[in-house]
């Protein structure tokens, strides 16, 4: 990815004395790769004369500095959630108003990411750095107490959970929900960008930490509330901006056991050359894994991104972007793989003839599509209407389909039937939005039950899988014409 500018988010309360010179420092420290910079300030309703001159450094450097006013008082947190909004940079980092954190610590911030190497840089004033004030001793104990107890629950490593020196990616933080609007910010971020499985790297930064006379507003009793904020966000699965679909994602990521049942399911019919369609954040890439070719797609570049992340670093690993019903995206893939692999994607297609034509030529002569999408068109809910399902399907509906489009079908067959139960009650009856984090827990836990009974219920499953064939040459696209069927 190219990297051009960095976007400094530097939320301001009452710091007539200082501001001007941490604006300067942050304007004029060199940035690595010639990036540009832009200075993004939110003043939190600011009463001792801070307003005026912010206006003044505004007016002076208009190119470099976009100002904005808080209509009352909120707290750090609450002004940083209102300059990320405007952040245009690739990159963000925060920046408080005063002169405790010095910008000339950007390069070794920006190191990590610039190399792709990471996705959130932590700068620690525990690490070595260049120097560091010696202040309160129960300070200090207090900040490794909270940062142990995040660790604790987010299973990290970090020195410095408190540092306000967070870099990390735009893209990741606009699409983060902050909640906290004070000093709270700290340990959710870093709670959210764990459960996002976010690359995190720490770097030693200088500190010039100020006492209370100087204008510290950190007090014992924020500690207190962090404690909260720590269990709160451990609990909650709030990692998100906007769009339910990736939360459901993201939650159903961590039932490993189902996507291995899954997996299970599919891979006696994945090949050596595969294309995964609708890759997600790679839960099923992991499990199909190594391969001579394997391109994993999706259209959502936070998916992208994430995939880019896991697996770039593998020679026989393409991550791109790919519309399934848009002819052109498979102009440069026709006749390349034996496998393509499409679970729970079908099922968002408008236009799904045209993408499981695209899917017929991008395969060999003799190439499997693996086709997962859900059955049952009486089970459409709430659920199915967050994910975007344009439908669920039926079986003879799923294998005319793939029939039209010149396939002949191996096998089609149910899977996870007692999952239909559980998706009823909540999807039609109870009209969630969301999983349910026990539920989810208690039927990953089981999945050694489910997966030895899950063929004596006598109902259709939950999911239909089809493997679906191309001809190995054209005279044979219309001999077969039904394929092994399961219940």
């Amino acid at each position: 990815m190219a990297y051009k500018k960095l976007s400094i988010l530097m939320p301001v309360y009452n710091e007539r004395y200082y501001v001007r010179q941490i604006v300067h420092q942050v304007l004029n420290v060199p940035l690595p790769r010639q990036l540009e910079r832009e200075l993004i300030i939110v003043d939190d309703c600011s009463t001792d004369g801070t307003r005026a001159v912010l206006e003044d450094l505004a007016r002076e450097h208009p190119e470099q500095i976009r100002l904005y006013f808080q209509d009352q008082n909120q707290g750090k947190g609450a002004a940083i959630r209102s300059a990320i909004q405007y952040a245009t940079g690739e990159i963000s980092v925060i920046q408080d108003a005063d002169l405790e954190y010095d910008p000339e610590d950007y390069g070794n911030l920006l190191r990590p990411i610039l190399e792709g190497d990471a996705d959130v840089v932590f700068g620690s004033r525990f690490l070595t750095g260049n120097y560091r004030r010696v202040l309160f001793y129960w300070h200090s104990v207090m900040n490794r107490m909270l940062t142990t107890l995040s660790n604790i629950f987010t299973d990290l490593n970090l020195t410095d959970m408190e540092t306000c020196y967070k870099m990390c990616k735009t893209s990741l933080l606009k699409s983060i929900p902050i909640r906290s609007d004070r000093f709270g910010i700290e340990p959710e971020l870093t709670a959210k960008f764990a459960k996002r499985n976010c690359r995190i790297y720490e770097v030693p930064i200088s500190y010039r930490g100020r006492s209370y006379d100087e204008g510290k507003k950190i007090t014992w009793f924020d500690g207190i509330k962090a404690v909260f904020v720590i269990l709160y966000f451990w609990i909650l699965d709030d990692i998100y901006e906007n769009r339910y679909g990736h939360d459901i994602l993201h939650s159903l990521s961590k039932a490993q056991r189902f996507n291995a049942w899954m997996a299970e399911n599919v891979k006696p019919w994945v090949g050596e050359s595969v294309l995964e369609i609708g890759a997600g954040l790679g839960n099923m890439s992991a499990k199909l894994i190594p391969r001579i070719e394997y391109t994993a797609t999706d259209l959502d570049p936070l998916y992208l991104e994430y995939l880019e992340n896991r697996f770039g670093n593998y020679e026989w690993m393409d991550i791109r972007k790919l519309d399934l019903q848009c002819g052109e995206d498979f102009g440069g893939l026709r006749n390349r793989y034996d496998t393509i692999v499409c679970l729970n994607v079908l099922e968002h297609v408008p236009d799904s003839d045209a993408a499981v034509e695209n899917m017929y030529s991008a395969l060999k002569p003799g190439g499997a599509a693996i086709i997962l999408v859900p059955q049952g068109k009486w089970l459409f809910g709430s659920l199915d209407s967050v994910l975007e399902h344009c439908q669920r399907y039926k079986r003879e509906e799923l294998k005319d389909k793939c029939k039209r489009a010149g396939f002949e079908i191996d096998r089609i067959f149910s899977f996870n039937r007692v999952g239909v139960w559980p998706w009823f009650l909540n999807s039609r009856i109870l009209r969630r939005k969301r999983f349910n984090r026990i539920q989810l827990k208690f039927f990953d836990n089981m999945v050694w039950l489910w997966r030895r009974i899950d063929r004596l219920w006598p109902w259709p499953g939950l999911s239909l899988i089809c493997i679906a064939r191309k001809p190995l040459s054209p005279e044979s696209e219309t001999s077969a014409e039904t394929g092994r069927e399961e219940n």
